[in-house]
């Protein structure tokens, strides 16, 4: 392990670690949790990121290095939790060259009291010539979202080689544009994925069948408003950044085959039992296949900029530690997996950080092994220890640990949570037996959206206190999981006080992971 460790001495991370030791802030550790994670949000709001990405000189548009002409011939689309937001930014910074624009946003976005948009910087102008439409209630696709795709495919598909065309696009836009290829239903359509889903398919199966069967992801809005200019400016929320991924990729050319999706309808054993409009749509590969031996000049008229991220998101968390004396370390932006294999990851790390002594070969031969089961690369997971080992032993002060994704929670009851609560209750449960604070660690998860399933609350923090807490108010830790019930746990638990509530961010770069880690 040592000589693993050895690698990293000279990382650039190390040089400003011994630089000097944090003094750290009088706030509590609640407290500065909440602020690491209020900063990471900050950071991916959605005027904010197009501001950082769209430059205005004089009569042309600066994105990504490329110049592109304004002459009144800009038109937006957009779908997406953010993209209302990003439409109110894009709209001041080249809202003279504006002609025409439609973007669909969720259900009662604008109307929510929780929501961030009662702030006027996060709205449209008044009179402005942006269509806006609300649909997808509950995040799924609807008949206001399809009117809204329609709408969106019409107005591209009247574009000429003069126009310039700005996609926005963030989280949830894949609902927000359904369009399914006649004679095919948005019914049929999610019961085909639905129960696609229901047999254990991944996203990528689910997203090769979803491609088949629309009109606009896949390259498909691209190819609509060819031969225009086509910019997308991206917020994304997942893993990685996969282009073809994102709003299942509606400026990214399908490279899916027919029999990729025959492949994976035959898998799960739905091939006999499509709807008769599904087979129709299969069985003619050209009406739904995108791709075309001119597939070469379109691409070059078409650019995908990822202008906010996770990796973003931590960055700027990383800063705001800094600010209140906590050393970042940021880990991965890529956490998946179950959220118990996750938990008992961040639980080693805390041991590992805040042992006395030097950390059993155990715990190190552990991690090593968990790491890549939760989507952390081995690589990134030595460098972390190695911080965390020498910050340790040389007394370098606290760190601020984080790290992004999503994990993943088995379904066992029917209780309320997320991802973000039960995975907290997990840690939790990990730490248990370390100090409490201001000496132990202090764990917070939260989703970037501010919404953690079906609940008000983000996530949670939590720390070694959690089950000799719920003990001493009578809270049966196991009965929550079980039920995977952890917003009534935490609603519960001290009256609610370790809940993450920030309302509605009409932002999504996934989850935020902060593990404070005070000084030994």
């Amino acid at each position: 392990m040592a000589r693993v460790f050895s690698l990293f001495s000279s990382h650039p991370l190390l040089t400003f670690v011994r630089r000097r030791k944090p003094t750290l802030c009088k706030m509590s550790m609640d407290s500065r949790a909440r602020k690491v994670f209020a900063a990471a949000v900050e950071a991916v709001q959605p005027d904010t990121v197009v501001r950082h990405s769209v430059e205005r000189k004089e009569d042309s548009a600066i994105i990504d290095g490329h110049k592109f002409p304004l002459k009144h011939n800009l038109h937006i689309v957009g779908f997406g939790k953010a993209v209302l937001g990003m439409a109110a930014e894009t709209e001041r910074i080249l809202g003279d060259h504006l002609v025409k624009g439609v973007i669909s946003v969720p259900h009662m976005i604008k109307h929510n009291k929780n929501s961030h948009f009662h702030h006027s910087h996060l709205l449209l102008k008044d009179n402005n010539c942006i269509k806006v439409i609300e649909g997808a209630k509950h995040n799924l696709p609807d008949a206001n979202a399809q009117m809204a795709a329609e709408k969106i495919k019409h107005l591209a598909s009247e574009l000429t080689e003069k126009d310039l065309l700005l996609v926005l696009i963030s989280g949830g836009g894949s609902a927000l544009l359904p369009a399914p290829i006649p004679p095919i239903s948005l019914q049929e359509k999610l019961d085909v994925t639905r129960r696609l889903a229901a047999a254990g398919a991944t996203i990528q199966q689910l997203n090769t069948v979803r491609l088949a069967l629309s009109l606009l992801k896949g390259g498909g809005l691209a190819q609509y408003a060819h031969p225009a200019q086509v910019v997308a400016l991206i917020l994304s929320d997942v893993i990685g950044d996969p282009l073809d991924l994102i709003a299942s990729g509606p400026t990214v050319q399908n490279e899916v085959g027919p029999e990729d999706v025959l492949l994976v309808l035959e898998q799960y054993k739905l091939l006999n039992s499509l709807p008769s409009s599904v087979k129709d749509v299969l069985g003619r590969p050209g009406t739904w296949c995108k791709v075309s031996e001119d597939e070469t000049d379109k691409a070059e008229h078409v650019l995908n900029v990822v202008i906010g991220s996770n990796s973003v998101a931590l960055k700027h968390a990383g800063l705001c530690a800094r600010e209140l004396g906590f050393r970042p370390v940021i880990l991965s932006p890529g956490v998946c997996g179950d959220v118990r294999l996750v938990s008992r990851l961040y639980g080693l790390l805390a041991r590992f950080a805040c042992s006395r002594e030097e950390p059993s070969p155990d715990i190190s031969a552990e991690l090593l092994r968990l790491g890549p089961e939760v989507g952390v690369q081995t690589w990134d997971l030595c460098r972390t220890m190695q911080v965390l080992g020498e910050g340790r032993t040389e007394g370098w002060g606290a760190t601020c640990l984080l790290a992004g994704g999503e994990p993943t929670v088995k379904l066992t009851g029917k209780g309320r949570g997320g991802r973000n609560q039960e995975l907290a209750l997990q840690v939790g449960l990990e730490l248990r037996g370390l100090e409490p604070p201001p000496i132990g660690p202090v764990f917070l998860s939260g989703g970037t959206d501010g919404q953690d399933g079906p609940t008000e609350a983000a996530g949670a923090i939590t720390d070694a206190r959690l089950y000799e807490e719920a003990q001493a108010q009578g809270l049966d830790v196991d009965h929550f999981l079980i039920n995977n019930d952890s917003y009534t746990f935490f609603s519960q638990l001290s009256a609610g006080q370790h809940l993450v509530v920030p309302g509605l961010t009409c932002t999504n770069v996934m989850d935020v992971h902060v593990l404070l880690l005070p000084s030994i």
